[in-house]
């Protein structure tokens, strides 16, 4: 993986041209700032001297569970106060809540969700917590609901969908009031990959229509895929930051394992086998399950989604294992990109 920072450099074969104004710096107030911000839980380190200026765009915090990437975020939501440092989300101080979530949208890798509230009702809610009029709210919540592809759901209870369904309404819930700010925080865990596809088109959609989207992830191949830039996160502290090059050909160097659970695994791994994509294939001793290994994960991915259809199995989820990433990481911060602490 290649974090490099971009710069402007001149031709020598470029013909004379007028002069030209020099860029407008661009100010504080339109960038989300992290200045020498530390957060320890007692003598326990969650992040260490941060200084970070996120642009608009898709901004992945990538890391292994440990790294710093939920600490991040809720500091920059106010859910935690520095020990040291200063934070600026457009100018706006985390610690006056009321004018930062007009412009910030949340969206938890963990739900909560109040007992017989439908998906409406629940997004409803927070609509009319934010100020909004009874009619704006209906508006809006309709909004939400279509981009995420939960319209014909949306009057069902939440305590009856699965774990796919409820990530999608609470990401309803935090673009709802149409924020300039979205903090996402493993948005794609439980999605099965057609959803996490729609998804990802989704962020890219909001990302070019010039939201800022932090999106925490482990998934490699799905950063390489979305993000603008990518801060790398390893026991506490950035160790890389900044533009995205070439995060596939390092993956391809080091099979990816990832955990499908379904009805038939079995049938899923005599189909899988037939393709050059998976390099292992193993039944999960519950008998419920498969890991698979594989060096071309984008591949894999739209070749899963054949086979699952093909077979009309019942998927429960897909999700890489981490003891498998763990060394992905240890590759990518030793690397030209990064450092070790």
């Amino acid at each position: 993986m290649k974090l490099t920072t971009s710069t402007i450099s001149e031709s020598s074969t470029l013909p004379a041209a007028a002069p030209t104004l020099p860029a407008a710096p661009v100010s504080s107030d339109e960038m989300i700032v992290f200045e020498d911000v530390s957060k320890f839980y007692g003598e326990i380190l969650g992040v260490n001297r941060v200084n970070l200026q996120i642009a608009p765009g898709i901004t992945s915090l990538v890391g292994p569970n440990g790294s710093g990437k939920t600490t991040l975020m809720n500091l920059m939501t106010g859910l935690l106060k520095p020990t040291q440092g200063l934070i600026r989300v457009l100018g706006i101080s985390p610690d006056a809540p009321e004018a930062l979530f007009q412009k910030l949208g949340y969206c938890s890798q963990f739900d909560s969700f109040p007992r017989g509230a439908t998906a409406r009702e629940f997004i409803e809610f927070y609509l009319r917590v934010h100020g909004y009029t009874k009619q704006e709210t209906a508006g809006l919540t309709q909004a939400a609901l279509e981009r995420v592809s939960l319209v014909e759901a949306a009057d069902r209870k939440v305590s009856a969908f699965s774990k796919g369904m409820r990530q999608r309404v609470r990401l309803a819930q935090s673009i709802a009031h149409n924020p300039s700010v979205l903090v996402l925080d493993e948005p794609l865990n439980g999605l099965d990959p057609m959803a996490r596809a729609e998804i990802i088109r989704l962020f890219r959609e909001l990302a070019d229509a010039g939201m800022y989207l932090i999106i925490s992830s482990h998934i490699l191949h799905e950063v390489d895929m979305m993000s603008d830039s990518v801060v790398l996160l390893h026991n506490g502290y950035v160790v890389a930051e900044g533009e995205v090059h070439g995060v596939r050909d390092e993956i391809e160097e080091h099979p990816i394992q990832i955990l499908i659970r379904c009805d038939r695994p079995q049938v899923l791994a005599a189909r899988l086998f037939e393709h050059e994509h998976t390099v292992e294939a193993r039944i999960h001793n519950d008998r419920q399950g498969l890991f698979v290994k594989t060096r071309r994960p984008d591949d894999f991915y739209l070749l899963l989604n054949k086979v699952i259809t093909e077979q009309n199995l019942q998927v429960e989820s897909v999700a890489p294992v981490d003891d498998d990433l763990n060394a992905v990481y240890q590759y990518l911060i030793t690397s030209d990109g990064g450092q070790t602490r």
